[in-house]
């Protein structure tokens, strides 16, 4: 993918980042909290990068491109719904960058919720 241009980031998901707070008793707790939202493009992953998440014991179910700029860390979950308005929610497993910062790349594994 050379340039990731306005028309290909074609879904806006919320990004939810991991938030400790002090639970008053000497512990913490953690929590997710909303930083905003980002378009994206959300790609199933090439052979390759599933061979390679496989190959260092990582699962990969979604390859996600972004802006170069957005703020998107290892860790976040990116929250939306696909194509067929189901909500979807996604675990980034990294954030990837090519040396010429046309986008950003994350691969991410899909959370599937019980019940759903």
């Amino acid at each position: 993918m050379r340039a990731v241009g306005a028309a290909q980031l074609n879904r806006r998901l919320e990004v939810w980042r991991p938030v400790t707070s002090d639970d008053g008793s000497g512990g913490q707790n953690t929590s997710l909290a909303l930083q905003g939202i980002v378009r994206a493009k959300v790609d199933q992953p090439s052979n390759a990068d599933r061979t390679l998440a496989a190959q260092s014991g990582s699962e990969h179910s979604h390859t996600v491109f972004l802006a170069p700029g957005a703020d998107v860390r290892r860790g976040d979950e990116l929250r939306g719904t696909d194509r067929l308005g189901v909500a979807q929610a996604l675990r980034v497993l990294a954030v990837l960058e090519p040396s010429t910062p046309v986008y950003r790349k994350a691969p991410c594994l899909l959370i599937q919720r019980e019940g759903v």
